[in-house]
């Protein structure tokens, strides 16, 4: 009985490194429904006091200290129990180093999306480009509510493009295939890919295709990075 026992906390112990190696759990689900959450204004306003502050790396004491305002009334501002007066979203802004009015974008302001047709993504010069890669950038969308750039290119290869493994820049990367077959290098890794594989790394570290094993070759890359501020 207690070799049971034993058998199945080692399988549990297993069970949790992997999900701690794949960086799993998640902290979003996909598929919430948050349209009655958005339609609340003091939960909005939170919303951004939060994200704001965190932008800025201090704590809700470090904000109460500015602002003369209690930890515990910040903390109900910020989980929308409690419906501010327009002085103190005035004082959370001004402290914040932000206009009152982007207290109030999560509520009120319109959500932004690009629609790209097949065919029609416009061809951006990267670094690649001088190797023969040519990049396809599939929409991009700037001052969005999230803090996130993302930048999704589709990628293609031929028989004219050089090998050239030494990119490297800020923020984190996702390679899908779509066709061909590639030996893609990330620091000191190589990953042999063909359609249906995918690759997420961090993006500062030298990474590329190194040997284009069959041409075309076509992946989407989707880079994302911090927004910059203003």
């Amino acid at each position: 009985m207690k070799r049971q026992e034993k058998k199945r906390q080692n399988a549990v112990s297993d069970k949790d490194i992997q999900k701690k190696d794949a960086g799993l759990p998640l902290s979003q689900n996909p598929h919430e429904v948050r349209e009655d959450r958005e339609k609340k204004l003091e939960l909005a306003i939170g919303y951004e006091v939060r994200a704001h502050r965190k932008q800025l790396g201090i704590t809700v004491a470090d904000l109460a200290s500015a602002t003369g305002l209690s930890v515990g009334m910040l903390s109900k501002m910020e989980n929308g129990v409690i419906s501010p007066s327009l002085s103190t979203l005035q004082s959370v802004a001004r402290a914040l180093g932000i206009p009152i009015t982007d207290l109030f974008r999560r509520f009120e302001g319109p959500r932004k999306a690009v629609f790209v047709k097949a065919g029609e993504g416009v061809e951006s010069e990267r670094r690649g480009t001088r190797a023969g890669h040519q990049y396809n950038l599939l929409g991009h969308i700037e001052g969005n509510t999230s803090g996130v750039v993302v930048e999704p290119y589709l990628i293609s290869l031929t028989e004219k493009s050089d090998v050239f493994p030494t990119f490297q820049h800020l923020g984190t990367e996702v390679i899908y295939m779509l066709e061909g077959r590639v030996v893609y290098r990330h620091g000191d890794m190589t990953y042999e890919m063909v359609e249906g594989d995918s690759l997420v790394f961090d993006a500062d570290a030298p990474h590329g295709p190194e040997v284009l094993v069959e041409l075309p070759i076509r992946y989407l890359s989707i880079i994302s990075y911090p927004q910059r501020p203003g």
